[in-house]
């Protein structure tokens, strides 16, 4: 069957495109994924080592993704150029890709179903992928395939869709160690020869990947955005939205750099965060990132929160001892710098405007008080003699990492000895300060009042970030299990919630955010290429798909009316589809 579009020749206003698509048959196709971009997009100077230089203000133009209604029609607004190209997806058929195309006011296309297995299979997300692989009796190793392997990138995307040897596999994992990975020495040696095994076995029996989650009705009448950022070497960690402005923040991780973006406009503006002078390239943890092609990470900028008093932006950067506070009026740094722990990472801002944060690799909370800048770190006990004696030479351990000293021959256990990792946290509305320790398998509880806290174990392995909701309950994303939880602190109880995006269990999901005007839980889904809701009350699910394949979504915001934001933080950014990190915009269907 040849494809074919049928174009309607009077080109008329920009402000949308009516797309209508049939099926080869000449039937309506519903729930196509159409993808509208400029032809000739906006683009800045790229003078500052190939960013935007800083300060200067530019705009990016918007991508816009929306899905056809039963009837195989949608109108798409976009008024940013009258060239574009035009992209329809739908599993199951083939891609169709248009450019450039006048930004006329209607266009028809037919889609051809997909006869080729393999091209089919192609088609689905990575947790399909992994769902698939066998790996014998052991299923726990599954668990610690996504759990220490999956934290910065999708495992089972197309760049792991391959017959790599054993020898391969164990040179793979040899680097991520070097990056931060610690799978246990039993994993180590098992999964090379599993995963090269269970690869060269699936490719030549596609039929056992199966298909992700089908789109849903709630995709009708949904707008999502992506604005462009950096380039395939930047990392965008964590994003905030600007109560008091309206601007979102984003932040390149490995390349030191704030994004400053106005969604009703496009306007941006790019902010270097300040080294000091003894700063070392990789901050302190210099040989981390010795390899990475191209970064200038001596900050390492993780995560942010506005201060409800003035505004004010605070930041991790995650390798050093300091905490950074950026003015977004002035559009100034100060930092405040710190003796006690070691890579800080997700921070939150209480109702006195105290500013919480985790100590990933000390195993400690910290809070930094603004009324009497004094800074004030909760050491949080060891699991065992040998996890206090390991994070007693914890500072030894990274010397040898950074003199060069491969960490995959150092010594890694079940249980992680050594790294509990205090990961996420947040403050409820009560005012108490609740954190995961990701290695632990526990959360943790803190009491501003009498600074006591408590630990919890968790029935489920992996609790990474969490949030709380307008009625103090505590959400947690359970990363390797494809879960999220919700814990009740009145009666101590927690009650699991598989996700709708999980293929036999198999989902990432790296963090959460609760939209508390709403009562929604909005859920990333790493694994899967889509950012999630449920209905607190209904315990009901929607379920929105990105319009790139290997979408790693870091972090969750919302805006006032209810807009819900997130940016695409694969590292490295070019296993994303084209390589391009994007800040996404969810607005659903009225």
């Amino acid at each position: 069957m040849v494809l074919f579009f049928i174009f309607a020749i009077t080109y008329t206003s920009l402000s949308a495109i009516q797309v209508n698509v049939k099926d080869s048959n000449g039937n309506n196709l519903d729930l196509v994924m159409v993808t509208i971009k400029a032809e000739k997009p906006q683009v800045p100077p790229r003078d500052d080592h190939g960013y935007p230089p800083e300060g200067l203000t530019f705009f990016i133009t918007p991508e816009v993704t929306m899905f056809t209604n039963p009837n195989g029609k949608v109108d798409i607004p976009f008024p940013y150029a009258p060239q574009v190209t035009i992209r329809l997806r739908k599993i199951g058929y083939k891609d169709i890709n248009v450019r450039p195309h006048s930004n006329v006011s209607s266009v028809s296309f037919r889609m051809e179903k997909v006869t080729d297995l393999n091209y089919l299979v192609g088609q689905y997300p990575s947790n399909s992928w992994v769902a698939a692989l066998e790996f014998g009796e052991d299923k726990e190793l599954r668990k610690t395939y996504l759990e220490q392997c999956g934290f910065c990138h999708q495992q089972g995307s197309f760049f792991m869709r391959r017959a790599f040897s054993e020898g391969d596999w164990e040179e793979i994992i040899n680097r991520m160690m070097g990056y931060g990975a610690r799978p246990h020495g039993k994993a180590k040696k098992k999964l090379p020869g599993i995963l090269s095994n269970a690869y060269v076995d699936l490719l030549k029996h596609p039929e056992r990947v199966k298909p992700g989650r089908t789109w849903g009705k709630e995709l009708y009448g949904a707008v999502i955005r992506e604005w462009p950022m950096g380039d395939s070497f930047s990392q965008m960690h964590d994003l905030l939205f600007h109560k008091k402005t309206g601007l979102v923040y984003v932040g390149d991780n490995i390349q030191d750099r704030l994004w400053e973006i106005n969604p009703n406009t496009g306007k941006t503006v790019v902010y270097k965060v300040p080294k000091l002078p003894e700063d070392e390239l990789g901050g302190l943890l210099p040989g981390r990132l010795r390899s990475f092609q191209k970064h200038e990470t001596y900050v390492g900028l993780h995560s942010l929160a506005e201060s409800p008093v003035d505004g004010n932006i605070f930041i991790t950067p995650s390798l050093q001892r300091r905490i950074t506070e950026f003015d977004p009026v002035s559009k100034k740094f100060k930092n405040h710098l710190f003796k006690d722990g070691l890579y800080p990472h997700t921070i939150r801002i209480d109702g006195e405007d105290r500013v919480w944060f985790t100590l990933a690799l000390s195993n400690q909370v910290g809070m930094f008080n603004r009324k009497d800048q004094s800074f004030h770190t909760y050491d949080l006990p060891a699991r065992t003699k040998k996890e206090s004696f390991s994070l007693w030479i914890s500072g030894f351990i990274i010397k040898l990492m950074n003199w060069g000293f491969p960490m995959h021959l150092l010594p890694v256990d079940e249980r992680v000895s050594g790294m509990p990792l205090p990961y996420g946290i947040d403050v409820a509305p009560n005012g108490t300060v609740w954190f995961t320790r990701l290695h632990a398998d526990t959360i943790g509880k803190i009491d501003p009042k009498n600074d006591s806290f408590q630990l919890i174990p968790t029935p489920f392995q992996g609790p990474r970030r969490l949030r709380v909701d307008r009625d103090n309950n505590v959400w947690i994303s359970v990363f390797p299990e494809g879960s999220i939880a919700k814990y009740t602190p009145e009666d101590g109880k927690f009650k699991l919630y598989p996700l709708p995006t999980a293929v036999d269990g198999v989902e990432t999901p790296y963090s959460l955010n609760v939209d508390r005007k709403s009562n929604l839980v909005w859920v990333t889904g790493t694994s899967s290429d889509n950012l999630m809701a449920m209905d607190i009350k209904t315990e009901t699910w929607k379920v929105y798909p990105m319009s790139r394949k290997v979408t790693f979504t870091r972090d969750i915001e919302f805006s006032p009316d209810g807009k819900v934001y997130s940016s695409n933080g694969a590292f490295p950014s070019w296993h994303i589809e084209d390589g391009q990190p994007t800040l996404m915009e969810v607005t659903q269907a009225k």
